[in-house]
């Protein structure tokens, strides 16, 4: 997944994957990888809720997976032609190519937050910031999940060759917490992705971004 953004020393807003959109829609269309997961968590919402898809890509196959479960999915993704994909196949879907951190989404609340394949993709600044967004976005008992390697490290980008980065489930946890989001489990798919799982459980800190 990828989001736009402008930064000292990153040329291209959508962190490499504009260049490599047809590569990475070609591979996501021709795997299930999270699905299942996914599916269960959205169990767990209103039927029917509006939930927001950070870093969506072209919507296959997690956004079509909450679609098709009769949910009423929000996109965000910062590479033109991944979002103008998602737009192809999901017309009647509200979609932003816009950066994460600066999407006018965060401006109404959701059901439900989920960002696949994204998090590690953004600085340790940006994701910290995208944390308390997310937990200002969400409606009480909301849910936000969201993927990222439960250790603390950096490794590069199969596709784009640019540097990813995880914060740490114990960093992650803080921050977490910090944005009044209470963590319910952590579970790796069938691709070995490992899953946060959180709930809104309260107003986010006075200190929240």
């Amino acid at each position: 997944m990828s989001t736009a953004r402008k930064e000292p020393g990153i040329g291209d807003p959508s962190s490499g994957y504009e260049a490599v959109a047809p590569e990475f829609v070609r591979r996501r269309a021709s795997s299930s990888i999270g699905v299942a997961t996914v599916r269960t968590w959205a169990r767990t919402l209103p039927r029917g809720g509006a939930i927001l898809d950070l870093g969506c890509g072209a919507g296959v196959p997690i956004a079509e997976a909450l679609i098709d479960e009769g949910f009423a999915v929000h996109g965000i993704d910062g590479s033109p032609t991944l979002a103008a994909a998602f737009r192809r196949r999901f017309p009647h879907a509200p979609l932003a190519c816009e950066a994460i951190e600066h999407s006018r989404f965060f401006e109404r609340t959701f059901d439900g937050v989920i960002a696949v394949g994204l998090m590690f993709l953004l600085p340790a600044d940006v994701q910290r910031a995208t944390l308390h967004k997310v937990g200002l976005a969400l409606n009480a008992g909301g849910r936000f999940l969201f993927t990222s390697p439960a250790q603390k490290c950096a490794w590069t980008d199969v596709l784009t060759g640019r540097q990813s980065l995880s914060l740490g489930a114990e960093e992650y946890k803080a921050v977490l917490s910090d944005a009044g989001l209470m963590l319910m489990s952590e579970h790796d798919d069938e691709g070995e992705n490992h899953y946060f799982d959180t709930c809104r459980s309260r107003g986010p800190s006075s200190a929240a971004v």
